[in-house]
């Protein structure tokens, strides 16, 4: 299992749909490495520019490079996955606003809170964000199906 450096992050496992309550948050914190963004460029294919080059990045309305925004919207389903409702969780459904962006060296503190819960579907509705000093880069809404005891 790859173990990547986070700080600040709560412990990682499962809450099954039956002990999750409307308001529960869970959150990350993990500070963006150059070599961050260049294995996402690699795994994704998604070799821009202005993620990896400084010369054409400077010249760019990001003024420098900045990481891609499927990296950081990837620190929300590490929370989902991991913490809340964590192993066992299948995604159905995410939406994404990039509000700014997300530069190499930056800590980002991705956060999901349970806003609404379907018992009998076993669906829960979540507010998620990522912020960088205090200022939001990304929100959005996740859809997860969570585990339950009844199916262990």
């Amino acid at each position: 299992m790859l173990d990547t450096p986070r700080s600040d992050n709560l412990p990682r496992g499962t809450i099954c749909i039956e002990d999750i309550e409307i308001g529960m948050k869970r959150h990350l914190r993990k500070q963006i490495t150059d070599r961050d963004i260049e294995l996402f460029a690699e795994v994704s294919t998604d070799c821009n520019p202005v993620h990896l080059d400084d010369d054409y990045a400077r010249d760019t309305i990001f003024a420098g490079r900045i990481a891609h925004g499927m990296l950081t919207a990837g620190l929300i389903s590490a929370v989902i996955g991991e913490q809340l409702p964590g192993h066992g969780t299948v995604y159905l459904g995410q939406s994404l606003k990039f509000l700014a962006p997300v530069r190499p060296g930056d800590m980002v503190m991705a956060e999901v809170e349970v806003v609404e819960i379907d018992h009998a579907k076993r669906r829960v509705t979540m507010h998620t964000r990522c912020e960088v000093d205090g200022k939001n880069v990304l929100k959005g809404e996740a859809v997860v199906l969570a585990p339950s005891r009844k199916f262990d």
